[in-house]
């Protein structure tokens, strides 16, 4: 699926902790394949605590999101697919809003982490993501909790 220039696919991601999960890679890396080519530009929203926020203390969230973002794209180059991206603003929904404002492309993805833990999701993020932009949409839940194994056993 090649957009209407003929050039690759143009694809939006707005996430942050999920950005270290492997599916945000595995779906654009699909995509990649599909597509015979994609251009990603990921969007990290600098979240915040409320306390951090109130005292306007961005400075850790930035530095965070500026990790993550670097590392998502580094990863993403290494799997042969062009990506930039920076710091959004802390609301996601305006950081989308902005993202869409500074450049054109032909969908976006969301990631998330998984319902219950995901306070994008309870306040409904995807649901007013998808009724504001007039683009295909697709949202990506990125488990990024480690799994502990457990040992289970009797005691001598």
């Amino acid at each position: 699926m090649v957009n209407e220039t003929g050039s690759s696919r143009r694809i939006l991601v707005v996430a942050n902790e999920t950005l270290d999960g492997d599916a945000i890679h595995e779906v654009l890396a699909s995509r990649h394949l599909e597509a015979g080519g994609v251009q990603a530009f990921v969007v990290a929203p600098a979240l915040n605590s409320r306390l951090r926020h109130w005292a306007s203390d961005i400075d850790r969230a930035r530095r965070e999101a500026e990790r993550r973002l670097r590392r998502c794209i580094e990863r993403l180059e290494l799997e042969g697919i062009t990506a930039q991206g920076w710091v959004g603003d802390s609301n996601p929904m305006q950081a989308l809003t902005d993202a869409l404002q500074i450049t054109k492309v032909d969908e976006v993805l969301i990631a998330t982490h998984p319902e219950g833990r995901s306070n994008w999701l309870e306040r409904g993020l995807v649901d007013r993501a998808r009724a504001a932009v007039d683009l295909p949409l697709m949202h990506v839940v990125v488990d990024t909790t480690p799994h502990v194994a457990v040992l289970a056993g009797r005691a001598a």
